[in-house]
């Protein structure tokens, strides 16, 4: 019984906080978009980001739902700080890493 409870609790620890979200847009990243490489075909590219975040917890390998969406908040927060208003994943998720690019797709007025 008591091997059993050291094996339950931590893996209920661990599967609780595979679902926490870690990372929250900033007022201004709300306005970001994510979009496809099709997508900005007309748009002004200004810059590259790479993001990471935890890709295991506890020793354990997170869900990359989990990973994207959390790469993508913060893709969408720095891309603030370049100028832009749509990021497009560029690579995989790779050890919690992923590469983004920065497009500036509305005018200035519309912003």
């Amino acid at each position: 019984m008591i091997k059993a409870i050291r094996w339950i609790v931590p893996l209920f620890a661990v599967g609780l906080l595979s679902g926490c979200a870690w990372v929250t847009l900033t007022p201004a990243g709300e306005q970001v978009q994510v979009a496809s490489k099709e997508a900005v075909a007309n748009c002004q590219r200004v810059g590259k980001t790479t993001v990471s975040t935890l890709s295991q917890v506890a020793g354990l390998n997170r869900y990359e739902e989990s990973m994207q969406d959390e790469l993508n908040k913060l893709a969408r927060n720095s891309a603030v700080e370049l100028g832009g208003d749509t990021v497009v994943p560029i690579s995989a998720i790779e050890d919690g890493k992923q590469v983004f690019e920065v497009y500036r797709c509305r005018s200035s007025e519309t912003q």
